[in-house]
């Protein structure tokens, strides 16, 4: 084995190496039975970290003050 297949990390460290950089998750789910589609669920989620760099999406839905 090499060094790479050998290597163990932490969850905690997996878990802060995917916030830092941003992970997009996509899956779907089908229950069928007999043929017959009862139930779809389609996923699509963006996880990443809060910066204060990063201007909010939600800024523009706040109602503004009046002068």
């Amino acid at each position: 084995m090499t060094v790479v297949e050998r290597r163990e990390i932490a969850l905690v460290d997996l878990l802060d190496r995917l916030l830092a950089g941003g992970v997009v998750i996509t899956g779907d789910v089908t229950l069928r039975i007999a043929d017959v589609d009862l139930v779809r669920i389609d996923l699509n989620a963006l996880i990443s970290s809060v910066n204060a760099n990063v201007p909010s999406p939600f800024e523009a839905l706040e109602p503004q003050e009046e002068q």
